[in-house]
């Protein structure tokens, strides 16, 4: 009996001791769930973020809920599951769609573009894979930076194969596979390469490989024309509310970005990935899930992210996603099986958040949010004056560093505010400061021309174009604003190209680049001039010491040079041929 007695004593301190524990790991669990909701509605109370939130922890959801509405002019509330565009999380979708016909044999990593697109320009789709359009090592420039892009197509309906011509012309920003740099016109490509080879549009593709079979139900792709349940509509912050978001046509995001989906879904999508679901060979997913080039997978970004004050760091796999009203964030902390997906529609940022969260799941104190320097300052300035505006921003920044938002960002669009009310000379001063503030940052700069070149100051718009393409010789709008001053710049160092006459009349004569075709060149009034065979006569303008393009047709001249600089002829490229001929005359 004694020893019963013992033994039952025991087993009672080990209940007694379980039940404290599980009581101690439950309370942790609402701490962390008590901390989550009171960082996000902070957030929202700021205006600084508006839509649904899910965090799962070992697998298991802990939190979702909706903030704000999904439709502010009938006030329809967010919820888990509000169908939100997520913008570039759609990248992963249609990296896994190519990956499953690697595996079909329907598709090479290694195979070129022009391999499956034999109509693609062979001077760049003969040196871009599969490979490189997936992470982002091509080169192609990403359509979305042109400066034509969002004034003057993003309205329009596009046929895919037809869009391509958009960019296909362009040259290389670099030798692929040498460098990485973001471009949504890769996985555009992908998109179409994808119909390509199955005969199908993407978006039947994409729902008959993963959506229907793997049970998305709140995943598709955003056709806007099509009545669509829970779906949440687009807008933009502004100083004094909300507003309606530009109008986007969802055929140009397509394979790059035009999926919706839902917190849920996404969550539904995290457990998937996890599984053997999607393809035949493990080393297919690992693939996908390894970093090639800059932390960049295939459709996913994997790399370490900081956690707490003590310089500890979690592996994380994830992708961001912003378009016309909506930011989305897709992180998972795949060594303990977390999630947090964030879906805003009022183009908050969601990144400071998703930081908050990832250290409230891993025991650590989140940052509260930073209130907008800008809204502050806007404020100021329309009560009292610009001068007053600008000091509040010194001492702020001196005597609280912590408690606002100094980004770049944050005077960036205080300076549009002012400058589209016509208020050039208060936006120019708050140009300047974000200048001052950010002084290796060329979208500064680019914006200070902006706001010289409205107000009519042509030299210092020049100069400060000028400035930011030094900083980014890839800044397609500097180069653009600079031609519309009547300046042009080399390609290549963003450098004001200068060609004296004699220059110029090296190059006059005739060239002969097939029996019966030829150009004629001639200077006229200091412009030069080029004439093809039975058309007419057209002014072309330098892009280097040797390299003239047209403004009215898509096509560029390279004159050739001798060792000694003497012009031996020229070479025409347009529509991806190449025609050389000799100086004839």
């Amino acid at each position: 009996m004694a020893r019963l007695w013992s033994g039952g004593i025991r087993v009672l301190v080990l209940l007694l001791w379980m039940s404290a524990w599980q009581g101690v790991s439950s309370g942790f669990a609402q701490d962390k769930i008590s901390q989550i909701d009171a960082l996000v509605q902070q957030y929202h109370d700021l205006r600084q973020f508006n839509g649904s939130v899910l965090v799962a922890e070992s697998g298991e959801v802990i939190y979702k809920k909706g903030f704000g509405y999904a439709n502010i002019e009938w006030e329809v509330p967010n919820r888990p599951d509000t169908r939100f565009r997520v913008g570039s999380v759609t990248k992963q979708f249609t990296a896994v769609l190519v990956l499953q016909l690697v595996e079909q044999g329907k598709l090479s990593l290694d195979g070129t573009i022009t391999d499956y697109l034999p109509d693609y320009p062979k001077a760049t789709g003969d040196r871009v894979t599969i490979h490189h359009l997936l992470t982002h090592s091509s080169g192609i420039p990403n359509y979305t930076s042109l400066p034509d892009f969002f004034p003057e197509m993003s309205r329009d309906r596009y046929e895919p194969e037809e869009f391509v011509s958009v960019f296909s012309e362009l040259d290389l920003d670099f030798e692929p596979g040498t460098e990485w740099s973001y471009s949504n016109s890769g996985y555009f490509l992908l998109g179409v390469i994808i119909e390509r080879v199955t005969g199908k549009p993407y978006d039947v593709v994409l729902r008959e490989r993963l959506l229907e079979p793997l049970g998305l139900r709140d995943t598709g792709y955003d056709h806007y024309s099509e009545v669509l349940e829970r779906r949440a509509a687009g807008y933009e912050v502004t100083f004094t509310g909300y507003e309606n978001t530009a109008y986007l046509d969802t055929s140009l995001p397509y394979s790059a970005g035009s999926l919706y989906s839902s917190v849920e879904d996404m969550y539904l999508w995290d457990q998937i990935l996890y599984s053997d679901r999607l393809f035949d060979d493990p080393k297919t997913k690992d693939s996908m899930l390894t970093p090639h080039i800059q932390s960049y997978g295939y459709g996913l970004v994997i790399h370490n992210v900081p956690i707490g004050e003590e310089g500890d760091s979690v592996r994380v796999i994830e992708h961001g996603g912003g378009i016309n009203g909506f930011i989305a964030g897709f992180r998972r902390l795949t060594g303990d099986r977390h999630l947090i997906v964030l879906m805003d529609n009022s183009s908050s940022s969601v990144a400071a958040l998703q930081r908050g969260i990832t250290n409230i799941l891993y025991g650590y104190p989140a940052q509260p949010p930073t209130q907008s320097i800008a809204r502050a300052m806007r404020g100021t300035i329309e009560e009292e004056s610009l001068e007053a505006g600008i000091r509040q921003y010194h001492e702020l920044k001196a005597g609280e560093p912590d408690a606002y938002d100094f980004g770049e960002a944050e005077l960036n669009r205080l300076g549009y505010y002012l400058l589209e009310k016509g208020d050039y000379e208060q936006a120019i001063a708050i140009f300047k400061l974000n200048a001052e503030a950010y002084p290796k940052a060329f979208n500064t700069y680019d914006s200070l021309g902006e706001a010289y070149m409205r107000a009519g100051d042509r030299e210092a718009a020049i100069e400060n174009y000028h400035k930011s393409l030094e900083l980014n010789p890839r800044n397609e709008n500097a180069r653009q604003m600079l031609a519309e001053l009547g300046v042009q710049v080399d390609e290549s160092t963003g450098s004001e190209i200068s060609l004296d006459p004699e220059v110029l009349n090296r190059y006059v004569g005739v060239y002969e680049l097939q029996p019966g075709f030829a150009i004629t060149v001639t200077l006229e009034g200091g412009q030069l001039m080029a004439r093809a065979t039975g058309q007419s006569k057209l002014p072309i303008f330098p892009m280097s010491q040797t390299r003239f393009f047209f403004e009215v047709v898509e096509a560029e001249i390279e004159f050739n040079l001798t060792g000694e600089g003497v012009v031996e002829g020229l070479t025409l490229f347009q529509g991806g041929q190449e025609l050389t001929g000799k100086k004839v005359e």
